[in-house]
C-alpha cells in the first residue's frame, strides 16, 4: 500500500512537535469547468520543531499519532526567511 504524500506551506508552528500545513488542491468545477482552489489544513508531526511558518514542506501519511495528527513532515523543500525566536 502506497502512503499518500502532499506538498504545502506551514501556516502555524505554535504547538510543540506539531505544525499545521495548508495544501491547495486545484480542480475544475464539475458543472462550470472553472478552476477552483480548495485549501485543506493538515496537522503534521515535527519531532525536532525544525519547521517555521512559511516553509514549503512535503508531508506523508502515518499511523494516528494523536486525536487529529495523521501526517508527518518528510522533508523541508524551501525554508522561509522567518527565523524562530530563541526563548531565554
Amino acid at each position: 500500500m502506497a502512503l499518500k504524500e502532499r506538498v504545502g506551506i506551514v501556516v502555524s508552528d505554535k504547538m510543540d512537535k506539531t505544525v499545521v500545513v495548508a495544501v491547495v488542491n486545484r480542480y475544475p468545477h464539475p458543472t462550470y469547468k472553472k478552476i477552483v482552489s480548495r485549501t485543506t489544513r493538515y496537522k503534521a508531526h515535527d519531532p525536532e520543531n525544525t519547521c517555521v511558518t512559511g516553509d514549503r514542506v512535503r508531508i506523508k501519511e502515518t499511523r494516528p499519532l494523536s486525536a487529529h495528527k495523521r501526517w508527518a513532515i518528510e522533508e523541508i523543500l524551501n525554508k522561509s526567511n522567518n527565523e524562530k525566536e530563541v526563548v531565554k
